[in-house]
This record gives structure tokens, sequence and C-alpha cells, in this order.
């Protein structure tokens, strides 16, 4: 479920040269008619969705069923890495991509491409690495408070796959934080969800490695630990980016897209409704986001 933090930061731009078969079979989406949405003449939008992705799924789909009301055709175009989207947003075989991290993740794309592409803002800008434990946990608030306290948790910090980046961000803080009674246990993100959820329950304590945004800081009250030496990494910040010329083709939706912004409370308690409640059905997931978030879903367009 959790996408490895590495695969996203990697130089791999050799994909640039080609678009998989997914997205070459799409070709370059365009408008039906006239030069804006305020024509009231439907558009053809085509999202590009990266796979694993938590706040990328909800947020596309989201997007996409307002846009449908609004008299578009959206097409989500499921994708299984960052390279391949990049090129689809330069070449104009993708019209949007709603989750460029940056300054950091995604920066060799938009250095590359980014004089194909338009960046539409930030909708997002609180997504940070973290070591986090239950808020019933009242004597940790830092990573350093860990320290002494590995018995509490069978001297056990809970990860997530081996591989990601933000494994080696926890391994890099527990080094200098000097956490050497504790063992970062690896494994995948559904089995560190499951022992949250089962120590959560209990009101057991422990410490896992988590993200934002997540649909967990809605499910659970839950607290990331101060980091001061800063070695979780800095916040970075999600973008919306579209191919070069689509705020001249699609005028009104480019608006919309620019003033969009996401809390981080109402984007767990979306990604908890699609992704974790309606784990089977992610577009019936947002629809009942969306009928219980009438006012938040009527001002994406106002």
């Amino acid at each position: 479920m959790r996408r490895k933090l590495v695969a996203r930061v990697v130089a791999g731009v050799a994909v640039a040269l080609t678009l998989s078969a997914t997205l070459a079979a799409c070709g370059k989406s365009k408008e039906v008619s006239g030069d804006s949405g305020s024509s009231g003449n439907a558009k053809e939008v085509t999202i590009g969705v990266l796979q694993g992705w938590a706040e990328d799924q909800v947020v596309s789909e989201l997007w996409k069923q307002v846009l449908e009301k609004k008299g578009y055709k959206v097409t989500l175009k499921n994708i299984s890495d960052a390279g391949p989207t990049f090129t689809g947003l330069a070449g104009g075989d993708l019209d949007l991509f709603m989750d460029t991290w940056l300054p950091k993740t995604h920066k060799t794309y938009v250095d590359k491409y980014g004089s194909q592409m338009e960046d539409l803002g930030i909708w997002y800008d609180q997504a940070t690495l973290d070591i986090t434990v239950p808020q019933y946990m009242t004597d940790v608030n830092s990573i350093a408070d860990l320290k002494g306290k590995a018995s509490k948790v069978d001297g056990k910090i809970v990860g997530i796959e081996p591989g990601a980046g933000l494994t080696a961000a926890a391994k890099e803080a527990i080094k200098g934080y000097g956490l050497s009674d504790y063992t970062l246990q690896t494994s995948s993100t559904t089995a560190m969800l499951s022992a949250l959820k089962s120590a959560y329950a209990s009101k057991k304590p422990i410490v896992v490695t988590l993200w934002r945004p997540h649909w967990a800081y809605s499910a659970y009250k839950l607290k990331d630990l101060k980091d001061p030496k800063g070695l979780m990494g800095a916040k970075e910040k999600i973008h919306t980016y579209a191919h070069k010329g689509f705020s001249s083709s699609h005028k009104e939706l480019a608006g919309w897209l620019k003033n969009f912004k996401m809390p981080d409370a109402q984007l767990a308690s979306l990604e908890n409704e699609a992704l974790n409640k309606q784990s089977n059905n992610v577009s019936a997931g947002v629809t009942k986001w969306m009928n219980e978030n009438q006012d938040f879903v009527k001002q994406m367009t106002a």
C-alpha cells in the first residue's frame, strides 16, 4: 500500500524516452469544443494517477466526480511509476497530475520537463515522514523522549517496507538520537497498520513509522514526535501539474485547480472513507465523503 519513497526520488529519468504502453494507448486529450469551461461545453480531461499513492488516488477521484457534474468527460489513467507520468504531461498525453511533491521528491522530473509543464499551485503543504505514537502515550512527545523507554514497546519501532525512504529516514533518526536499545521492525505497510490497530484498541504503547497525508490520522488519535534534529526530513508540498498550455485551453478548470486547497484533517477523512472504510470501492467511498462534505465540494468550483 505504501509506495517506496526511494522510487520517487530515483534519477530514473531514462523512462523519459517513451511512455508506457498504457499511456501510449490513451492519446493526447483535448477539449470537445469551446475555449474554457465557462462556455458550458463538455471537455475531455485525462488525469494520471500513481497507483499506491493514497492521496493521489482519492483526490483524483474527487476531482473526477466533481468535474463530471460540471459536464466534463474525465479519464483516470492508472500509472505505476513517476517517470511515465511526467513524460505523459510533457508530451501532452496527460492533462493533469495531482501529486507532484516538491522541493525534493520530484525535483529531478520538474527540472527536466519544467518548460513543457505548468505548475497550477500547491493544494497540500503538510507532507512529512514521521515517527508516531498514540496520543495516550503522554510521556513521549519527541523522538528524543523514546530513549530509556524501549521496554514499554518490546524494544521495537514498527516500520514498513525495508526499501522505503521512510525506513531510511527512521534508521537515521534512531542512530542520531542514540536509540540503540530499539530495533526498527520492517515488514510491510499492512503489517504496521495492523499492529497499530491492535495496540490502539488495547491502549498499549506502540511506536510506528508513518507519513502525512494518511488516513490513520483520521481513524486514530495520534501524534507525530517532534524531531528537533530534522533527521526525518523537511516538509514537502504537493502541487498540481499540467501540460504546457493547459491554462489557456482549460481556463475555468485551471482557475479552480489554482484555488484548490485541502487541509490535513479533510484529506485524512477522505482517505479514511475511501481507502479504509470502503477499501473495495474507492469511488463509492469518495462519493459518500462528498455527500457528507457538500460545503467543501461546492467551494472547489466556486
